[in-house]
């Protein structure tokens, strides 16, 4: 009994955003602030603390394409569910190494976990779950996880105030076993109820996600564009991302830092939400351009004004509003323009691309602040996504032309 109308249920949608929430939280966002602590403990320098991030996260984008053939081929709550015991795994085996080397390959386990966990998977999911009305479905995740900064910022940093940073990771591997680990098996076994009933089938025929319908050649064009665009955009945000703490301190906020940090995760929640009640008409390729244009804008905003108080929460704004709309797009715009057939693949291929570049921004982004200055750093960032506008502009001109017997369908 097909139902190619079936939508993932609420439920699921905030399950997957709790999960989605303490996976970036504990896999990402907490590392600049344990950082200084690592490396005073194990006797690195701070910038190759950030280089074996970037080591890790280089390595992650390697399996990232193999991630998604796995989510297309075993079903998406399958994979997750695995990623979420091996992330409670990686962070633990993190708080327990003795010296530098068992650290850093207990990194790479964690970053090569966090393929499996986060979005690119949580998209498959959705799809899986519920291919009707799967980019809105999309939309309210990447709402619900746009709190994930917001709360595992300060709330790392209030538990490194008592705990030591081993501590803080072994707190976060519990979190992983014990909270994301069954709502990932509670979503496999959804997913299996579906599939019993013909709702949905992990990697199987198209259901109806309306598709921009281009020649092969066009659609290679777009395929690489889009890989291009999402590379620009993880180097520009894992650039400020993993730094937005200590570059806000270091432009001369000092701890008033920290508290201007916060407002990144409410202006990504924003921004979702104002393109959950506005946005249902807006071509998803349209939507990257406007995303990318938002992160150039702050970084703009952030050069002209710094260290004013009011300039440097209008970069964080802008830049939480552009960084909202990139993960909505990191979803919906390969199923615009693909559909839902080899989906998890597709998906997988545009993580990759935009992890390996994050995978060495930051510790190049680190060790340009020390060897020239921040304003050239930041400025070198603009350019950057200056040059995403430009990428992501080219895909909307690519697909504005749709062949005859595509309007006619």
């Amino acid at each position: 009994m097909h139902s190619p109308d079936v939508r993932a249920p609420a439920l699921a949608v905030w399950a997957l955003g709790l999960t989605q929430i303490i996976g970036y939280g504990t896999l990402f966002y907490s590392f600049a602030i344990l950082a200084p602590a690592i490396s005073a403990d194990l006797g690195l320098p701070e910038q190759w603390v950030f280089g074996a991030l970037s080591l890790a996260l280089f390595l992650g984008s390697l399996l990232a394409p193999t991630a998604g053939r796995m989510a297309d081929r075993h079903g998406a709550g399958r994979v997750m569910t695995f990623g979420s015991g091996v992330a409670a795994l990686a962070l633990a085996a993190c708080a327990l190494a003795p010296e530098r080397f068992t650290f850093v390959a207990a990194l790479v386990a964690m970053e090569l976990a966090s393929c499996f966990v986060l979005y690119a998977t949580a998209f498959v999911a959705i799809v899986q779950i519920g291919p009707a009305g799967a980019q809105r479905s999309i939309t309210h995740l990447t709402l619900i996880a746009g709190f994930a900064s917001t709360i595992f910022w300060p709330v790392t940093t209030w538990l490194h105030g008592f705990l030591d940073w081993r501590m803080v990771y072994l707190v976060f591997a519990a979190l992983n076993f014990l909270v994301c680990m069954p709502v990932h098996a509670w979503l496999l076994s959804l997913s299996r109820r579906r599939q019993v009933f013909g709702d949905t089938l992990p990697g199987g025929a198209a259901t109806p996600v309306e598709t921009v319908a281009l020649d092969p050649a066009r659609m290679r064009l777009i395929f690489l564009l889009m890989m291009a665009g999402f590379a620009i955009e993880g180097l520009v945000l894992s650039s400020v991302l993993i730094h937005m703490v200590p570059l806000l301190t270091a432009i001369g906020l000092g701890t008033a830092g920290t508290l201007v940090a916060t407002l990144f995760g409410p202006a990504q929640v924003a921004s979702r939400l104002v393109n959950m009640i506005f946005g249902g008409r807006l071509s998803q390729a349209l939507l990257a351009v406007i995303a990318t244009l938002l992160l150039a804008i702050g970084l703009a905003v952030l050069l002209a004004s710094a260290p004013s108080l009011p300039g440097v929460a209008a970069f964080v704004i802008l830049f939480g509003l552009g960084s909202g709309l990139v993960s909505i797009v990191g979803g919906t715009l390969p199923l615009e323009m693909f559909g839902r057939q080899g989906y998890g693949a597709r998906v997988g291929w545009m993580s990759a691309a935009r992890q390996f570049s994050s995978s060495f921004a930051p510790f190049l982004f680190a060790l340009m602040m020390a060897r020239t200055s921040v304003p050239l750093s930041i400025g070198a960032l603009w350019v950057f996504a200056v040059l995403g506008v430009a990428v992501f502009t080219a895909i909307c001109v690519a697909a504005r032309t749709r062949p005859a017997e595509a309007e006619a369908a």
